[in-house]
């Protein structure tokens, strides 16, 4: 109650000192300077031509002095002859309006009004415009009543277990008392945990949705501000505000920003934060168990969260939301495309194999970068190819045609990109090819190679990954193989590469001379964001887990030498093709492996009917 009796102090000082200064500037600046003089010496001005003009009134005489333009006052006397006087000497005369309390009434009033306006009008800026100065600790949560937020169960999709989860949530807020009837009470907090673009905030307004109750969303850093205590203040208001509306449900997304775990900040000490966070723990443990609130969270880093907070008790759940499924992402496409014309040949259950390891936001981008396209192309529906377009625009960027290469340049890349695709394709662990491109795209990608895996997985054998890092390996090792030297083209390659023979040994026991050992490099979470990380094995450990890497990259190293080297007419005839077309699906690699003749550009183009005038293809913009 104090903060806010000085709240209210400080404003009206401020308006009583805005309002002193207003009226002492239009007295001295918007009123013209007057001189007071004599009847006797208005007379003689006026023999001598010194008076423009004059204002006879019934009690005074003003008016204006020839140069320097001053104006003067002086009081009338009965004086028969000064009409005829001032006409003789050119005296311009004018009679006197008697102006009305109303007239002089708004003069200041108006003025006064405007300026006070403004300055309200920035007070309400400063206050984050909800209310001004005086309501800058009310919660800014955006709040969706009685199934406002428009989304339900049906709009979700990939997520069956989360959803399977959530689901008794909506009853408990449905129907309380058949849990409470058997002694269950209502879980507080429900902390949905997965990566950026999984779908946390859709199930979280899918939840509010199904149950028909009031939404409080709002996300970390709306409790955050430059003035100590104003988080602290929010929370309050904001549990108190779900109080009057339950059963409600209370969602905070990036809870992270707000409860990072306490005591891992730089600077230290009760910040606001911390205040804040104390606040929320405090509201978490006060409010009855049976008053119908629940609290929503969503975080993609759980690890950092105060512990304080994920007891049971305050956060009881943890729902995993994972990336979905093949059969998952189809479900999220069909969804996405509710909106969308697709064509007959718009497949969307390759598109879902096409795209492993995509969260739901990556597939509706793909959908909508597919529309933008035929859009761009003047078509009328979404085929294949823009679906295809706007996959590898996901995966790889988007082509830069206007990044011309030099003939050698585009060589290496050719034979690196060849490399890639045809010891990928040999390897029975390593997934399939399904296009190779040495147009540019992205930042620095000169070309690509795009491989599909024939299902999810979720284990890996070593096969299956020294395959994979034989792969990543091939495209140097054609350089070397044909140009006797070596390019910069292959830094990320072998970055990957040597990534997953460290973790083939310090991680998942694939090495006989390190045996079952975990030698994982844990970081300090009292030193969240440094570089540094704690190192459990000793120096001799570490030379042997370099001797290890080494060996295992060099291994991958020769046997995609070998690989090559036995396939290098292969290589040559992909090379060719690459060469005159730019592009090769994998399919066609596929037939020059088992010794079919590859199909060359003109046979393509006679094969492959001419598309209608509106069907053609504008170009990219370079």
């Amino acid at each position: 109650m104090a903060m806010k009796v000085d709240k209210r102090t400080h404003l009206t000082i401020a308006y009583t000192i805005l309002t002193v200064l207003l009226f002492l500037f239009m007295h001295n600046y918007l009123g013209s300077p007057v001189d007071n003089i004599p009847y006797s010496e208005f007379r003689k001005k006026v023999a001598e031509g010194k008076v423009a003009e004059c204002v006879i009134g019934s009690e005074t005489i003003s008016g204006k002095l020839r140069p320097p333009e001053s104006g003067f006052v002086t009081v009338r006397v009965e004086d028969a002859e000064l009409v005829e006087v001032l006409m003789a000497n050119g005296v311009e005369i004018n009679g006197a309006q008697e102006s009305t309390w109303l007239t002089t009434l708004l003069s200041w009033i108006l003025p006064a009004v405007f300026f006070v306006g403004i300055w309200m009008f920035m007070a309400r800026r400063l206050g984050g415009g909800s209310g001004g100065l005086m309501s800058i600790g009310k919660s800014k949560a955006k709040v969706y009543m009685e199934k406002g937020t428009g989304i339900t169960f049906q709009d979700v999709a990939g997520i069956d277990e989360a959803k399977e989860e959530l689901q008794e949530v909506v009853e408990f807020l449905k129907t309380p008392g058949r849990f409470q009837a058997l002694g269950g009470r209502i879980p507080r907090g429900v902390l949905l945990v997965g990566s950026p673009g999984t779908g946390k905030t859709l199930l979280a307004k899918a939840v509010a949705g199904e149950a028909g109750v009031p939404f409080f969303s709002l996300t970390g850093s709306d409790f955050v501000e430059m003035f100590v205590g104003v988080g602290a203040a929010r929370v309050r208001d904001l549990f108190e505000q779900a109080k009057k509306h339950a059963p409600a449900i209370i969602f905070i997304d990036e809870l992270d920003a707000l409860g990072k775990a306490r005591g891992i900040s730089s600077i230290g000490g009760h910040d606001e934060r911390e205040q804040t966070l104390n606040q929320l723990l405090a509201e978490l443990d006060g409010f009855d168990t049976n008053a119908g609130i629940i609290l929503m969270g969503a975080t993609n880093r759980p690890e950092i969260l105060d512990p304080a907070l994920l007891r049971p008790g305050r956060f009881d759940r943890m729902v995993t939301v994972d990336r979905p499924d093949k059969k998952g992402r189809e479900a999220i496409l069909k969804i996405h495309s509710r909106g969308v014309k697709l064509s007959a040949d718009a497949d969307l259950r390759d598109l879902a194999s096409r795209t492993p390891g995509f969260a739901g936001a990556d597939l509706a981008n793909v959908i909508n970068e597919a529309a933008l396209l035929a859009a761009r192309r003047g078509k009328q529906e979404i085929t294949r190819d823009e679906l295809a377009e706007a996959v590898e625009r996901a995966v790889a960027g988007l082509q830069r045609k206007s990044r011309v290469l030099n003939e050698k340049e585009r060589r290496i890349v050719a034979y690196h990109e060849a490399g890639h695709a045809i010891v990928g394709e040999l390897l029975p662990h390593a997934n399939p090819v399904i296009k190779i491109s040495i147009i540019p795209r992205g930042v620095a990608a000169l070309g690509y190679t795009m491989n599909m895996p024939t299902e999810d997985r979720y284990l890996m054998t070593r096969e299956e990954l020294t395959d994979t890092a034989c792969a990543l390996l091939a495209g140097r090792a054609s350089e070397e193989i044909v140009f006797g030297e070596v390019s910069t083209g292959a830094a990320n390659d072998l970055q990957r590469a040597t990534q997953i023979a460290e973790n083939m040994v310090k991680e998942y026991g694939m090495s006989q001379a390190l045996g079952l050992v975990s030698h994982r490099e844990e970081r300090n979470p009292q030193f969240l964001g440094m570089p540094a990380a704690d190192r459990n094995y000793s120096e001799d450990t570490a030379r042997q887990i370099d001797i290890e890497v080494r060996q295992i990259i060099a291994g991958c190293y020769e046997r995609s030498k070998e690989l090559l080297h036995e396939h290098r007419q292969v290589l040559e005839e992909v090379v060719k093709v690459l060469w005159e077309k730019e592009t090769m699906e994998g399919e066609e690699l596929r037939r020059l492996l088992r010794g079919e003749e590859a199909q060359s550009a003109s046979q393509e183009e006679a094969l492959t009917p001419a598309p209608a005038p509106e069907d053609q293809l504008s170009p990219e913009p370079r």
